[in-house]
């Protein structure tokens, strides 16, 4: 008698599981929005608080003005800390460089212009140094004297979790 049950509720478990296999999944629940994924260039923001993501080759070579539409030179290199935060832009002009606060600078990312809203004469006071004297970016004083040239102040470190 077990002979002849056997085989046919093994043949009964192919056939359910094939047919359970032929059968679609559910469908998935749609995700919430993830505030960290940005929509890409030249489609709408989610919301009216996301923001826009840019790569690094966006801003290096950035034509930057400053009042006035002055020009004082490009984006040559760009200074982050070692917790990935991007403090300062380094604006070269004339093998000069100035550091510039990323706060400071207002893109326009499509004409890849930046303007710093500071006027000639404060700018003049801004002192510059070249590739071979770099300044200590994150010394406390040179970085409160940085931001202090376009009227800000700096902003915390913060840890990201």
């Amino acid at each position: 008698m077990l002979r002849n049950v056997l085989p046919v509720a093994a043949l009964l478990g192919l056939g359910v599981g094939s047919i359970l296999a032929q059968t679609a999944p559910p469908p998935t629940p749609p995700r919430p929005a993830d505030p960290a994924v940005r929509p890409a260039a030249g489609t709408a923001p989610a919301t009216e608080a996301s923001t826009q993501a840019y790569r690094m080759k966006q801003v290096l070579g950035t034509k930057v003005s400053i009042k006035g539409e002055l020009s004082i030179g490009t984006v040559d290199d760009v200074v982050f800390n070692d917790l990935g935060q991007i403090e300062y832009l380094i604006v070269a002009n004339d093998g000069k460089l100035v550091t510039v606060p990323w706060e400071a600078a207002k893109f326009n990312f499509e004409k890849q212009t930046a303007v710093l809203n500071i006027t000639q004469d404060q700018y003049k006071v801004i002192p510059t140094y070249t590739v071979r004297e770099y300044p200590t970016f994150f010394e406390p004083t040179y970085r409160t004297r940085a931001y202090e040239w376009y009227g800000l102040r700096p902003r915390p470190f913060v840890r990201v979790r």
